[in-house]
């Protein structure tokens, strides 16, 4: 998916609901991101184009609530709770995934396969 400044971003998107695993006074999401408007983008292994600043997912831990929800390494992320993630630090995308009243957390995420999926079948 690549970018121009000033023009709408399109993009096939899937919603994913993570409900957080509480352990003790923490609520675990499992999964880390990568990636922030003030990170380096040409070292994000995820993306093809190498000015994208998006947030990515860099880890899901087996077993863990965003496997069971269908996050998958390499998932981007659009929004979180309704929030817009596309132009967000990274610490900025940490605290709005990790706010303590959240118990459940909405996702839209565009992932290659989605995108390849949706080219393929306009092809056809």
């Amino acid at each position: 998916m690549s970018y121009v400044p000033g023009q709408p971003v399109t993009a096939v998107v899937q919603r994913i609901e993570i409900h957080k695993l509480r352990q003790g006074d923490n609520l675990i999401l499992g999964f880390s991101i990568g990636g922030g408007i003030d990170q380096d983008p040409t070292q994000n292994p995820f993306s093809e184009d190498k000015t994208d600043k998006g947030i990515y997912v860099t880890r899901v831990t087996e077993g863990g609530p965003a496997e069971v929800a269908g996050l998958q390494i390499g998932d981007k992320i659009m929004q979180v709770n309704g929030w817009d993630m596309t132009m967000v630090t990274h610490d900025q995308a940490r605290k709005r995934l990790t706010k303590r009243n959240e118990e459940v957390v909405r996702l839209l995420v565009t992932r290659q396969s989605l995108q390849k999926a949706v080219q393929q079948s306009m092809l056809s």
